[in-house]
């Protein structure tokens, strides 16, 4: 199972952004990127050191080394309508992520961790595969030997209501959730321009 398994702090200082759910890198106790010259002025940056650090942001929020993100690209370029859109679709849509985003785990390498040893189930099939894509009207569950785990029920009591997002739906009761459909790209609200990504690899 190839991750990223460096220094996340570091990755959030270089990229101004907390590219890891932990609270500990929301606010970093340096606000400059690292190196040994500490906060120094930086010169400005060229087209493509900003898209190449907005792909670097997308890279390392859904847990991806450089490999896995051009394939993703690959896939999204391959398809009809908006590449940048599609791409959001494709990560959006992986098993890791939407069991992340219906709060059955605390981060998104929490969530690689319980799919991996194959604690959920996918329309009644086990999935031990984190890349797995959901589909609309896919059916996730947690397995049942799997619904008594302290890390499931940690994770599911910071939820609010029956999920935050809609394009999901949730039933924490059954600990069950149903991918409904393809998120626009206006409902992802993380904070990166996935044209600049575009462009990126469009040269």
């Amino acid at each position: 199972m190839a991750r990223y398994t460096g220094p996340r702090g570091k990755i959030c200082r270089r990229l101004n952004f907390q590219a890891f759910e932990s609270p500990k890198f929301a606010s970093p106790k340096r606000a400059y990127p690292p190196g040994q010259h500490g906060p120094t002025s930086r010169r400005r940056t060229s087209d493509y050191g900003l898209q190449l650090h907005e792909k670097q942001k997308m890279k390392y929020l859904y847990g991806l080394l450089e490999k896995q993100f051009r394939t993703y690209f690959a896939k999204a370029a391959a398809k009809e309508g908006i590449t940048g859109h599609t791409l959001v679709q494709l990560l959006e849509s992986r098993l890791d992520n939407t069991v992340f985003r219906m709060g059955f785990a605390r981060t998104r390498r929490q969530a690689r961790q319980l799919v991996s040893h194959a604690h959920f189930l996918v329309n009644n099939r086990k999935v031990n595969i984190p890349s797995y894509q959901v589909k609309p009207g896919d059916v996730i569950q947690v397995r049942e030997k799997s619904k008594k785990m302290e890390m499931i029920h940690d994770a599911m009591r910071r939820v609010q209501g029956e999920g935050a997002y809609a394009w999901l739906r949730l039933d924490k009761a059954n600990m069950t959730g149903v991918f409904v459909d393809y998120p626009s790209r206006d409902m992802v609200t993380e904070d990166y321009n996935e044209q600049l990504v575009v462009e990126l690899y469009s040269k």
